[in-house]
């Protein structure tokens, strides 16, 4: 084969849990209701995961979805890069577990952590490996175990989030007209905002002690209104750019897939791209927030769905804490 130029993405999969909890469910926890979590967010419901699944059990099964719908086997994955906040544990690496868990015993793997734009992150970074010819197939997850980081007792939070796993398979090829190509990819940061979006305690800054146990550091904390604001201008951004480079223009793009974090920045998205709401995949209603999940997880959806025709214009696009922001245009 000669030198790789392009990645393609040949399968998609996701897993969800099967645990469903409502905002009914929620409002007999904290003091909330359907309409307050409805009006505010888009969400209806959310997915938990089981107090014995880990996050490499969910990202083991989308992984195996995504190698099904691929065609590929276990011993053709040569990369496994998982994208998660809520990895099993601190070290090894998730995606050496889901190595494991799958049999890819070829893989070289590693996780990111780039919170809500962690796929989108890996994607590139799988893409980089696969373009330079040192790997030629790799399973690219988003996947979160975000139950496990909510403070149940805060009603600003714990009703955001839910837990899911998503997935692709990327190869490299050398015909420049392959489907699911990945043309474009534009990411970016500011630390600076680290404050805004943040689980503050159970690193080496702060480790969680019998002292600090009762403040709930090891949870999320987040400042709504800030997050929101900044979310919108990055992603329009992230997005207008990444069109830019791959060479096309809004009026190309046959469907948005964006993080799915609050219908009010997906509207507002769609508004500053001038996009109707026919062009913009929302799952949110049904699984809430699910971090570096959400893209992979609409993304399969969208596929299984007939969303996406060959030849069509994909813009993926994310914003989370770090902060962090990317967007990936995908010729389908």
């Amino acid at each position: 084969m000669s030198q790789p130029c392009v990645s393609s993405i040949i399968g998609t999969g996701s897993y969800m849990p099967e645990k469903v909890l409502t905002n009914d469910d929620l409002s007999k926890i904290v003091d909330t209701s359907d309409e307050w979590i409805t009006t505010r967010t888009g969400i209806k419901e959310r997915r938990i995961a089981a107090d014995d699944q880990a996050t490499s059990d969910l990202a083991s099964e989308a992984a195996r979805r995504a190698m099904a719908n691929a065609g590929v086997t276990a011993e053709e994955i040569d990369l496994i890069v998982c994208a998660t906040v809520t990895p099993d544990m601190f070290f090894p690496s998730t995606a050496c577990i889901v190595q494991r868990k799958i049999g890819a015993g070829r893989a070289v793997c590693f996780d990111i952590s780039a919170a809500c734009s962690g796929f989108v992150y890996a994607l590139q970074v799988a893409r980089h490996f696969l373009n330079a010819g040192t790997r030629q197939t790799a399973l690219v997850i988003g996947a979160e175990k975000l139950s496990s980081l909510v403070n149940w007792q805060d009603r600003n939070t714990c009703v955001l989030f839910g837990d899911g796993a998503g997935a692709v398979v990327i190869r490299a090829t050398d015909a420049a007209d392959a489907p699911g190509r990945v043309l474009s990819t534009v990411m970016g940061s500011d630390g600076n905002l680290v404050d805004l979006l943040k689980v503050p305690g159970g690193g080496s800054a702060c480790p969680v002690t019998p002292q600090n146990i009762d403040q709930r550091l090891n949870t999320v904390h987040m400042e709504g209104r800030e997050t929101f604001k900044h979310a919108v201008t990055r992603m329009s951004a992230a997005a207008e750019e990444a069109l830019k480079l791959a060479g096309l223009t809004k009026d190309d793009i046959s469907l948005v897939i964006p993080h799915q974090a609050n219908a009010r920045i997906i509207t507002a998205i769609a508004d500053r791209l001038g996009l109707p709401e026919e062009k913009t995949f929302m799952n949110l209603h049904k699984y809430g927030n699910t971090s570096a999940a959400t893209i992979p997880v609409a993304l399969d959806e969208a596929h299984h769905e007939g969303r996406l025709k060959p030849g069509d214009v994909v813009l993926l696009v994310a914003f989370g804490g770090g902060f962090t922001w990317a967007a990936s245009v995908l010729r389908w």
